[in-house]
């Protein structure tokens, strides 16, 4: 059993996984970001049995046009494992995607956690990537795998201040000497958007509109300052009628629906720069925030948040794998970044 062991540790490559509420990104030892697909599974129920019919890019297609037996869940919410069977199936998924030639793939791998989850949250990540075949487990918080990601000098005496936006839960972290000095996780980020985009087209419009028409218009004409007069055209079926109907959606509305959202951000925002040490902002003036994640890209999101602190804030160059790249990098340094790691 343990040549066995040792024969397949050798042949199964090490992996670091940002396994996100809206996508999960793999990177492999010396290959960097090798699979990026939706953290999506299409399960299919059969006489009571239920089994894995799809995962990642071919069960998001899926969402929300299913048939009756055939349900597409997203098994993590606001960071976390909600459903710990289709998680433990999408991780064995995504091993064997990534370890095409091997047999019986069993890597170390760590994963990311948001820094709000709680011990038994992290412990059930960690349990479910073993079950999935991981032969041991680690983990790193976001925010300190973004700024590793984003190149921010974390190990330095000097503060450093990364605000990650995801699908599931914003982190924002004030890091200082390898450590994190604040944290703060917000349950609200991209899917947070989305349902705002939701709820604000049936209050005014009087129009439903599902979770991929949301996101299409947070995408298309999304913005947190508006700067011009573009229009979307937009399909959803009306509340009183009943029938399908088109409206076009200006820079303004989309403006409009997402406040709610980026009002909780900037509060967050806010409340991490009252909690810093005097010395630590003082280098944020000279070093401003810096911003990952898919959220990132919102338009203008960055013009917004400079605005209403008054500190420069830059995007990451890669903002959509900065997480993944920067766990890559953890992985690959052990030794250098070992006092961020965990285990439970």
């Amino acid at each position: 059993m343990f040549k066995f062991k040792g024969l397949s540790s050798m042949w199964s490559q090490d992996m670091a996984i940002d396994l996100g509420t809206a996508n999960t990104l793999v990177v492999l030892k010396g290959q960097g970001v090798v699979l990026n697909e939706p953290s999506v599974v299409a399960v299919i129920n059969e006489g009571g049995k239920k089994s894995v019919l799809a995962v990642g890019d071919e069960a998001k297609t899926m969402l929300g046009r299913t048939p009756g037996n055939i349900q597409a869940i997203r098994p993590l919410k606001d960071g976390v494992i909600a459903d710990f069977i289709v998680t433990e199936e999408m991780i064995k998924h995504f091993i064997k995607k990534v370890h095409k030639k091997v047999a019986f793939a069993n890597p170390r791998i760590l994963i990311c956690v948001p820094t709000g989850s709680t011990p038994v949250e992290r412990k059930a990540i960690q349990d479910s990537a073993l079950a999935a075949g991981a032969r041991k487990v680690q983990l790193i918080e976001e925010p300190i795998a973004a700024a590793i990601g984003a190149g921010l000098p974390i190990s330095e005496a000097t503060g450093s201040m990364v605000i990650d936006i995801g699908g599931g839960t914003t982190e924002i972290a004030i890091m200082s000497l390898g450590g994190v000095v604040y944290s703060k996780s917000l349950r609200v980020a991209g899917d947070a958007m989305d349902i705002s985009i939701i709820n604000y087209m049936r209050k005014k419009f009087n129009l439903l509109v599902g979770d991929s028409t949301a996101e299409k218009i947070k995408k298309e004409i999304g913005t947190a300052v508006p700067t011009g007069n573009n229009t979307f055209l937009m399909k959803g079926r009306d509340i009183r009628s009943g029938t399908p109907k088109e409206i076009a959606l200006t820079e303004e509305d989309a403006c409009e629906a997402l406040m709610p959202i980026l009002s909780q951000m900037l509060a967050g925002i806010k409340e991490a720069l009252e909690n810093t040490p005097p010395e630590l902002s003082a280098d944020l003036v000279d070093m401003g925030l810096v911003l990952t994640g898919g959220g990132s890209l919102l338009r203008n999101i960055d013009k917004l948040i400079s605005r209403d602190t008054g500190l420069p804030v830059t995007i990451a160059d890669d903002p959509l794998s900065c997480v993944a790249v920067g766990t890559g990098k953890a992985l690959e340094n052990e030794e250098l970044f070992s006092t961020m790691l965990s285990e439970y």
